[in-house]
């Protein structure tokens, strides 16, 4: 897409701070990090979100996920990290190109605490499940 930022990184457009790069994956440091090591794990070809993406490209970004993960503990000494993706702005996607969050964690780090939990109502539960169980069975 021309507009897109993500892509003008992939093009060599806009430089990023590359941390892998295969035929189909791109992941770069994040210019706006959460936490240090904070990397962005986007698809080369343009999906704007999620459920656009092919299987295939699925399975390649969870390996390079899993690949940085493992680096992350292993170079920055962080104790875990959180894989995050936002699709669509409801969600807090700002940016029309569908990519992972990968943010290395330390214990009271005070990164992304978790939200205050929502309990269901009576029922609800079973209702969501049906719902949910319905439209991918």
């Amino acid at each position: 897409m021309e507009d897109c930022i993500f892509c003008k990184i992939i093009r060599g457009e806009i430089p990023s701070a590359k941390v892998l790069e295969t035929d189909t994956v791109l992941a770069f440091l994040d210019i706006n990090p959460v936490s240090k090591g904070h990397t962005l794990v986007i698809p080369k070809t343009h999906y704007g979100a999620f459920p656009e993406m092919p299987v295939d490209v699925l399975a390649s970004l969870g390996e390079a996920l899993q690949k940085i993960g493992d680096a992350v503990k292993s170079k920055l000494n962080s104790a875990g990290f959180n894989v995050l993706l936002n699709n669509d702005r409801a969600a807090g996607q700002l940016i029309d190109h569908s990519h992972f969050h990968l943010i290395p964690r330390n214990l009271g780090d005070g990164v992304m605490d978790w939200p205050p939990v929502r309990p269901y109502a009576e029922g609800e539960m079973e209702a969501i499940r049906a719902a949910l169980e319905s439209a991918v069975t």
